[in-house]
C-alpha cells in the first residue's frame, strides 16, 4: 500500500513538473517534423468556375486562384500602401532618415554576422542544462546577463537629470 502511494505521488509530481502554469512560451525553436503553424495562409472560399473548359493552365509555384494576393492583403491589413517602394529600397520620405542612421558607417552583411554570433552564443550557453530540467529556452539561457532592468535604468536616468516622460510602469 505504501509503495503504491509513493509511486502515485512521484507520478503526479513528474507530470506537474512538466508544466509551467503561467502560459509563457519557453521553447522558441521548432525541432519537430510537424507543420509550422506560421506558414499556413488562410485562403478565400473555393469558387466554382463558370465553365470547366475555361480554366487556366496549372502553374507550379504560381498564384492560387483563391489567394487573391496575400502580400497585398497583409499590407492593407497593417495600414500600408501598395504604392510603397519594394522591400530593400528606400522611399522618398525616408532618405534623410537612412542617411542620418548611416552617418557613422554601415557594416555590410551585418545580419549574417549577427546570426553566426547568435548561434555561437546559444551553443556556448545552451549546454548548461543538458537534461532540460525545468522551463528554459536558448535565448533566456544565453542572454539573461544582458537583460536591461527597466526600473533601475529609469531611476538612474532620473537621478542624472534626464526627463523620462514615457517611463515603464512599475512591475
Amino acid at each position: 500500500m505504501r509503495r503504491s502511494i509513493l509511486t502515485l505521488s512521484l507520478m503526479v509530481l513528474a507530470v506537474a513538473a512538466c508544466g509551467r502554469g503561467d502560459g509563457t512560451l519557453t521553447r522558441i525553436k521548432n525541432d519537430g517534423n510537424g507543420p509550422d503553424e506560421f506558414t499556413v495562409l488562410p485562403t478565400g472560399p473555393l469558387q466554382t468556375p463558370q465553365t470547366y473548359n475555361a480554366l487556366p493552365a496549372p502553374t507550379p509555384g504560381g498564384v492560387n486562384l483563391v489567394d487573391s494576393n496575400p502580400r497585398a492583403e497583409g499590407v492593407a491589413a497593417l495600414g500600408g500602401s501598395l504604392a510603397a517602394p519594394v522591400p530593400g529600397s528606400v522611399g522618398a520620405g525616408d532618405g534623410g532618415l537612412v542617411n542620418h542612421t548611416g552617418r557613422f558607417g554601415v557594416t555590410p552583411g551585418v545580419r549574417q554576422e549577427l546570426a553566426v554570433e547568435d548561434a555561437q552564443t546559444r551553443r556556448r550557453h545552451g549546454r548548461v542544462n543538458i537534461f532540460n530540467i525545468g522551463p528554459n529556452d536558448d535565448y533566456t539561457d544565453a542572454y539573461k546577463k544582458q537583460w536591461l532592468d527597466s526600473q533601475a535604468e529609469q531611476s538612474r536616468m532620473t537621478r542624472s537629470g534626464v526627463i523620462t516622460p514615457s517611463a515603464p510602469p512599475p512591475e
